[in-house]
């Protein structure tokens, strides 16, 4: 989950509502420009962050705080394993998307573990094996994981309040064919992105994000039953060309 300090305690956004919003964004996309597979793209950019479950597993720091992913360095093979699987009942090219964002992340662990290493290479040998199936080009995989991960990105810089104060540019990422996107907000609150990718403007998309007053758990049940009973807010962006 994504966990930011509020005035009164915590904002929370889980990752699969992020997941969603990261959907929103891309099927705004012009159509012109659009990935192979486009609908498929936005199912597995929707789906991409089912792994984090969070009534599962510990989701507290040391000191008893709501734990932000970013401070979680654990890491499950079986559900690692169990994403990658998962996503095939959707579909090869859903899959593979999947498969190369499970890379993209772990990687950088390779020599960790002979498990992890194991895993790596499967996922490789998967993605090529899937490509060749769907008879796609290395180039059109590319492009289609750029599309999603630049909007893994611009969703998780909105979710995390990482928008520049001041009218200042942030880098988004490298979308398809290499080209830079960054975003901005304006003094009025709507959103910028250059150069401007979308199909229309100005277009709105939400988030919900629940809030806790209570700062401190005593133990991972303390803050789901919290989190069940939280009160929750629709958060809105407008973008505008």
């Amino acid at each position: 989950m994504i966990v930011n300090q509020d005035e009164k305690g915590w904002e929370v956004i889980y990752h699969r509502a992020h997941a969603l919003l990261a959907a929103q964004l891309a099927g705004h996309w012009n159509r012109k420009n659009s990935p192979v597979r486009l609908y498929e793209t936005l199912a597995a950019i929707s789906h991409h962050d089912d792994l984090e479950k969070e009534w599962e597993g510990n989701q507290l720091t040391p000191a008893g705080t709501p734990l932000d992913f970013t401070l979680d360095k654990s890491t499950s093979m079986e559900k690692l394993r169990e994403l990658t699987k998962n996503a095939l009942y959707r579909g090869r090219w859903v899959a593979l998307l999947i498969s190369k964002h499970m890379s993209f992340l772990n990687e950088g662990k390779r020599g960790e573990s002979a498990e992890m290493d194991r895993f790596l290479d499967e996922q490789l040998k998967h993605q090529e094996h899937w490509r060749k199936e769907l008879k796609l080009t290395k180039k059109d995989v590319e492009d289609a994981y750029a599309f999603m991960q630049m909007f893994d990105r611009l969703s998780l810089i909105l979710c995390q309040r990482h928008l520049p104060v001041g009218e200042r540019a942030l880098e988004i990422a490298k979308g398809p064919d290499g080209k830079r996107f960054d975003v901005l907000q304006r003094s009025d609150e709507t959103v910028i992105v250059k150069p401007w990718p979308f199909e229309e403007e100005p277009f709105t998309v939400n988030v919900e994000a629940s809030y806790l007053e209570q700062v401190t758990f005593k133990d991972n049940e303390e803050l789901t039953q919290a989190l069940q009973k939280a009160p929750i807010k629709v958060l809105e962006w407008t973008f505008v060309k």
